[in-house]
């Protein structure tokens, strides 16, 4: 039987959040719903979770052994990565010496990087994907970019939110691509993939959650992405019969060969009926944010129910909804939301403001969420709404 006791007591459940963002601060919030100990962990400090969580630590996830001394004294419950940069060698031997990792150790590891996750679905499940070659020297991504020809994608191994992607368009893109790689890696320069430019209709992230329950999936989520960060989505995009079939199938047999319980943002590509496997995250999805008002349990319910045992037998969606990304530009740690009166005078609407400490350069510091009677309008009201803000960003 499931069971969870009173907090800060030893019959209480203990969670190690691994990324303090906005994605792992929603992730706090509910498992508080559900009594549980949340400690959270980030390289800088105050970030969203943190603020949030019952505690916190500030050092380099990169960093094996000052993982390892964090996760010993603290002795959690489950250990949550929500970010791709964590030192995951030390989860594989930490889950073999007992402790639950989220979804499982295995799953961190390999989608840690996009050389990992790429090799299990094309080469080890078969699943049809972009052509792809992987470079270490400049050398070698020269070769790849002429084996899978322009246009072609250019990502570094491990990164997010789009930080180091680019497209090469013409030869004369080649020597930026390289260059924005290597600056924009999570780990630093390294290791690319090379990807040869998929033509598609539209692009999805289909929320895949694994439970007690079994495998249950979230309305498609379409979206728009800017220099390989996301700036729209909405919910539901529509597909045709054999098409969302095909997205559930691969994002079944994608997520079971990862294993665990919690959510999956599996991205995929879509032309006419055919779908194209990209990626798959092991936890929470930016673009999966629009659920935080399509559906009963947003994509954050359902990581923290699954994840602690708890079943998931239907997700009820509410109807077509989008979210539309506030990113600022500047230097600066003094940012306002201004206007917000007008933002949130229509219906329907409604914001979240993440709470991060700082700009240097740009960064996603809020999201605006709208329903209405189709994705298209509820997109155009999420729009008017974006328009309506006002971001006062001032001088440090």
């Amino acid at each position: 039987m499931a069971k969870i006791g009173s907090v800060f007591t030893p019959v209480g459940r203990k969670a190690l959040l691994l990324g303090s963002g906005e994605l792992g601060k929603e992730v706090a919030l509910e498992l508080q719903r559900y009594n549980v100990e949340v400690i959270a962990c980030d390289k800088y400090a105050n970030a969203p979770a943190m603020q949030v969580a019952h505690r916190s630590y500030v050092f380099n996830m990169l960093d094996g052994q000052a993982l390892r001394e964090i996760v010993e004294k603290e002795r959690p419950d489950h250990i949550i990565p929500e970010v791709e940069a964590i030192a995951t060698p030390t989860l594989l031997e930490l889950e073999k010496e007992g402790y639950n990792v989220t979804p499982t150790a295995r799953a961190a590891w390999l989608t840690m990087n996009r050389e990992g996750i790429r090799r299990l679905a094309a080469e080890e499940l078969g699943i049809v994907t972009s052509p792809y070659r992987f470079a270490s020297t400049y050398e070698e991504f020269v070769a790849a970019v002429d084996e899978i020809g322009i246009p072609c994608v250019v990502k570094p191994i491990m990164s997010s939110s789009g930080h180091g992607q680019s497209t090469v368009k013409t030869a004369e893109d080649v020597d930026k691509a390289w260059k924005i790689a290597q600056e924009g890696g999570r780990a630093g320069a390294g290791r690319v993939i090379v990807e040869g430019f998929v033509r598609f209709d539209y692009e999805i992230t289909l929320l895949t959650v694994r439970s007690v329950s079994g495998t249950t999936f979230c309305e498609p989520i379409g979206h728009v992405q800017v220099d390989g960060d996301y700036r729209y989505s909405w919910q539901p995009q529509a597909m045709t019969a054999k098409a969302l079939e095909s997205a559930r199938e691969i994002a079944r047999k994608v997520t079971d060969a990862l294993g665990g319980y919690g959510i999956f943002g599996v991205e995929l590509f879509i032309k006419g009926d055919d779908v194209i496997f990209s990626e798959v995250s092991p936890r929470p999805h930016d673009t999966g944010m629009v659920t935080m008002i399509s559906q009963d349990l947003s994509e954050f319910g359902l990581h923290a129910r699954a994840l602690l045992g708890l079943p998931v037998p239907s997700i009820r969606f509410y109807g077509p909804s989008a979210s539309r990304a506030i990113v600022v530009e500047g230097d600066t740690d003094k940012i306002e939301m201004d206007n917000l009166e007008e933002v949130l005078a229509e219906p329907g609407v409604q914001i979240r403001i993440f709470g991060k400490p700082e700009i240097k350069g740009h960064r996603r510091m809020g999201v605006i969420l709208a329903t209405d009677e189709s994705a298209d309008e509820a997109l155009a009201k999420a729009q008017r709404a974006y328009e309506k803000l006002k971001v006062n960003v001032m001088p440090r």
